[in-house]
């Protein structure tokens, strides 16, 4: 049986990931990502992997508080049942450390996927646990294309990516002053081709005021969705502002410090963007997902500029929630250096194979060794 596989041997590659370009929010400028890539080897030498990149600004722990969780955390594991060890995560995680157990939970659902021969989407949406004769592809994934900061943006830019094939195309706000991003806005808007839209993230850079004014200034603009555009956000403000607008508003980054049962409950929002290592994994991920549909609550699984890993194993979850909204997957293209190949990206849309597991292959040049604490 799947469950049955026993981890052998846990290793850990630390990684540093330069930018091409400086990536610009309302609170920060990144120049590079940093994060542990996860291999657990089983005992009939399968290997399952797992992305741990924590950003506390995105509501993970701190890079030191992950590397601790995992010398905590794999030790334990190993010797164990890959099932047994899935099913005990919890006892070894208190659940302050959520990246730190996103990569451990991804690289057990990855070997037990592989085991039971059906891509990890399948094994996430509780299709039959069986080795399948042809396996079948996850469907593809419709993206938003990553376009950075407003500041940068250009009409452009903008083109380039509609005839890419992306039918929606986000941009970060809350660099410049308000009126300034809402003239470049208008003027960029112009250019837009019709059947494309707009999907701005404030990232939590203003005032009530500021963001009312936003709102009422580009009522009339092709703006699909608008991410945390409060800066103290709460879910009577969300509520009473999403009454305002036709405009979907999103919590992303705020969900740890919202009452996330009255959000859903009171639908203050009416989108929620969600990223696993925040959650804790996938499983969380995907349970918070089904919940926010239940209440009438979309869903758009993202990434904070995961290494190719964290990105396949975000788009599994993608393709078993089978939403028909474009997710926030296509930033691999802002890493000039990466772990492995990312999944393919074709007219807007990312394609995963028919691979068992993750289909996650590390790049040959980036070798698993020891760190300190953490060679099991």
């Amino acid at each position: 049986a799947a469950t049955a596989m026993r981890i052998a041997a846990a290793t850990v590659h630390p990684y540093r990931l330069p930018l091409r370009s400086p990536w610009l929010t309302a609170g920060a400028s990144v120049g590079e990502r940093s994060g542990c890539l996860l291999r657990l080897r089983s005992d009939c030498d399968h290997c399952g992997y797992g992305d741990c990149a924590p950003l506390p600004a995105s509501g993970t722990e701190t890079a030191a508080a992950a590397i601790a969780a995992l010398r905590s955390l794999l030790p334990p594991l190993v010797g164990r049942a890959a099932g047994e060890a899935l099913l005990r995560l919890d006892r070894f995680s208190d659940g302050s450390t959520p990246a730190a157990r996103c990569a451990v939970e991804t690289a057990l659902l990855d070997l037990l996927a592989q085991a039971s021969g059906v891509p990890l989407a399948a094994y996430l949406d509780g299709h039959p646990r069986r080795r399948l004769d042809a396996p079948v592809a996850p469907p593809p994934i419709r993206l938003n294309a990553a376009l950075g900061s407003l500041r940068g943006a250009s009409a452009s830019a903008l083109l380039a990516a509609c005839n890419a094939g992306f039918r929606v195309l986000k941009l970060k706000l809350g660099v410049l002053a308000i009126d300034e991003e809402i003239a470049l806005l208008r003027q960029l808007a112009i250019a837009l081709p019709p059947e494309c839209s707009l999907r701005l993230d404030a990232n939590r850079g203003w005032p009530p005021a500021a963001a009312a004014r936003f709102l009422q200034a580009c009522a009339d603009l092709p703006i699909e969705m608008l991410e945390e555009p409060l800066a103290d956000p709460d879910v009577d403000r969300l509520q009473a502002m999403q009454q305002t607008t036709r405009i979907a508003l999103g919590v992303d980054e705020s969900i740890g410090s919202l009452d996330s049962e009255a959000l859903l409950a009171r639908r203050a929002v009416r989108r929620l963007v969600i990223k696993p290592p925040r959650h804790g994994g996938l499983l969380a991920a995907l349970a918070l997902a089904r919940r926010a549909g239940n209440a009438g609550v979309e869903c758009v699984i993202s990434s904070s500029l995961d290494s190719a890993c964290g990105i396949t194993a975000a788009a599994h979850l993608a393709a078993a929630l089978d939403s028909r909204l474009a997710h926030g997957l296509a930033t691999s293209t802002w890493l000039a250096e990466d772990t492995g190949s990312p999944p393919r990206v074709g007219n807007g849309e990312l394609l995963l194979d028919a691979a068992p597991g993750l289909g996650f292959v590390p790049d040959r040049k980036r070798s698993f060794v020891p760190l300190a604490g953490l060679y099991c």
